[in-house]
């Protein structure tokens, strides 16, 4: 029983870091001029549905100054970041307008001052830190161009939560250690997380009997 208990926990947290239908993406590249803004009407709209469109589909939400960041940086630091991650250069007030009637992610609205480069991350929260971190490195930047915070859940996140989110076990390693510890292959696990959260616990129930009746 307390093993069950300890393993609904460890899928309910997974699952709250995990959209439950969405395809991956390939991280776009930036758009509307070097300061992330739009200089026509439809070009602001154009700009606002696409953070919207962005917004809809990620977890979680960061972001650093761009100040200091070369075109070439830019680039190098788009071409590293896993599929289905996002960075793109947002004016404050685009992004101020489309966060404005999505509570969730409305707390980004703190760090809506100077330059901003977003990322913007649909399911692999741990690549997408590790690649950054691993950028200002090589790139230098890890004094001038530091995560300023982020939102997952609808909670901000200072630099060091962000961190913390970051050391958390990907949905893929999680998996392994579940499947690891009842004996189970992966994919039967798999099938487990992608239950909605008010049925994991019948879910874990039906796979562990199906081990046994094996």
């Amino acid at each position: 029983m307390y093993r069950l208990a300890f393993i609904f926990t460890l899928l309910t947290l997974s699952t709250a870091f995990t959209p439950t239908s969405v395809a991956p993406r390939q991280h776009t590249a930036l758009f509307g001029g070097a300061k992330g803004g739009a200089s026509t009407l439809e070009g602001k709209t154009n700009r606002i549905a696409f953070v919207k469109e962005k917004l809809s589909n990620s977890e979680m939400i960061f972001s650093i100054p761009s100040e200091g960041l070369s075109v070439s940086d830019s680039s190098t630091l788009r071409s590293s970041m896993p599929e289905g991650t996002t960075v793109a250069l947002i004016k404050n007030t685009l992004m101020t307008r489309a966060i404005a009637d999505t509570s969730a992610w409305e707390p980004a609205g703190s760090t809506l001052t100077g330059s901003n480069m977003w990322f913007f991350i649909e399911s692999d929260i741990k690549g997408t830190l590790t690649a950054f971190k691993k950028f200002a490195k090589d790139a230098e930047k890890t004094e001038t161009n530091i995560i300023k915070g982020g939102v997952i859940d609808s909670e901000f996140l200072d630099l060091a939560g962000v961190k913390k989110v970051g050391e958390l076990p990907s949905k893929k390693e999680l998996i392994a250690r579940i499947a690891g510890g009842l004996n189970m292959v992966p994919t039967k696990v798999a099938r487990v997380v992608k239950e909605p959260s008010s049925k994991l616990a019948r879910a874990i129930k039906l796979a562990t009997e199906e081990k046994k009746e094996e």
